[in-house]
């Protein structure tokens, strides 16, 4: 199913979390991983990337970068994104 369809099914919803779908516009984290056939950034041409989860160090990255295993950071992060939480907590 599309996006759109998935999410029509869903609302009304606060979040909705979904994996793939690297081609809709919509705030999402990009996952990297050492192991990735092709580890092109995709942050670098899609302005709708908010952060970056990676399982090895990135530098020079613009956006915000995660530990791919640091669940509660990137949770925060969301909660702070979408205004579910003040930007200071």
């Amino acid at each position: 199913p599309t996006l759109d369809d998935i999410l029509a099914r869903l609302a009304p919803s606060d979040i909705v979390l979904v994996e793939g779908y690297k081609r809709e516009a919509h705030q999402k984290i990009e996952a990297r991983r050492l192991e990735a056939k092709d580890r092109t950034p995709l942050s670098i041409n899609d302005p709708n990337i908010v952060a970056v989860a990676a399982d090895f160090p990135v530098e020079g990255e613009k956006l915000p970068v995660f530990n791919l295993d640091d669940t509660k950071s990137i949770a925060d992060f969301v909660e702070r994104a979408i205004g579910l939480v003040s930007p200071g907590k």
